[in-house]
């Protein structure tokens, strides 16, 4: 809902004086990486076409159901862009739930926090044809002003500890103020505890030199596996590192924001992004 990476939520939020309805910019990102082929989805629908209640959010033909044990995510799309069917079922079952909410920026206008940092998942695709089981990961951003207001960039990074606990370590670069690390574990109970992030490691830069770091211990620079997304304001990768003394397998993220503003990316993120209002 009023996704941050939205043209059409940018370009109505400047023809009403900053303010649009984020209600009517909603979204279900699907990324499907491995052997049985690359799918992506980010379809965005008006008001007319969204519904939602405590329980169910639809969009499109596609939506979201919580029943109180499970979160089913029923997804029927499109990938861009090129014509594909992106159809199935994911699950996400909660080990715990988690209130655990701290401000990004130095002002509290963005906030994130782990809804269910430890879950199982089961993925059925019927197009493609795909299913596993496995761990999984969901949480939670929110802000009251566009992105852009509050930060340069920044690096996150998530990985699975040994006893199925989550580490989560957020490296913020504010536009004002300095930079602040969030490095959280957090337990399939949903109890977490804060620990002290490793210093920072830079990374190769991306294909579209997008620069990116990563948190890991002394001794350990962090490896990258592979680079699963790579945008022009936008990386996503698995690395190897080293968190509190345990080898892991990590899903990173770095976010370029003035790239994300810049108008030669406003006008091509529609070939990834459609509306359908």
């Amino acid at each position: 809902m009023g996704s941050v990476f939205s043209p059409y939520y940018a370009w109505a939020r400047r023809q009403g004086g900053g303010v649009a309805d984020p209600e009517n910019f909603c979204a279900l990102n699907v990324a499907l990486y491995g052997k049985g082929g690359k799918r992506w989805t980010m379809t965005e629908r008006g008001r007319q076409h969204t519904s939602r209640s405590a329980q169910q959010f639809k969009m499109g033909p596609s939506s979201l159901h919580w029943d109180g044990q499970a979160l089913t995510i029923d997804i029927d799309e499109i990938n861009v862009p090129w014509p594909m069917r992106v159809r199935g079922r994911v699950t996400v079952r909660p080990e715990g739930l988690c209130r655990f909410v701290t401000p990004l920026d130095h002002a509290g206008r963005h906030r994130w926090g782990p809804i269910a940092p430890c879950s199982r998942i089961e993925v059925d695709m019927s197009s493609p044809g795909l299913s596993w089981r496995g761990h999984a990961y969901m949480d939670s951003n929110e802000g009251d002003e566009p992105v852009e207001n509050g930060f340069k960039d920044w690096d996150w990074a998530r990985a699975e500890m040994a006893n199925g606990d989550t580490n989560v370590v957020y490296d913020v670069r504010p536009l004002t103020g300095p930079g602040r690390v969030v490095a959280q574990r957090f337990s399939p109970d949903g109890s977490h505890v804060a620990f002290d992030a490793p210093p920072r490691h830079a990374l190769p830069s991306s294909g579209w030199r997008i620069a990116r770091s990563m948190s890991s211990e002394a001794g350990h620079p962090p490896e990258i596996i592979s680079t699963l997304e790579d945008t022009p304001f936008y990386v996503r990768s698995l690395l190897r590192t080293q968190w509190q003394s345990e080898p892991v397998t990590a899903v990173h993220e770095s976010l370029d924001i003035p790239r994300l503003v810049s108008w030669p990316v406003r006008f091509m993120l529609p070939w990834r992004m459609p509306r359908r209002a």
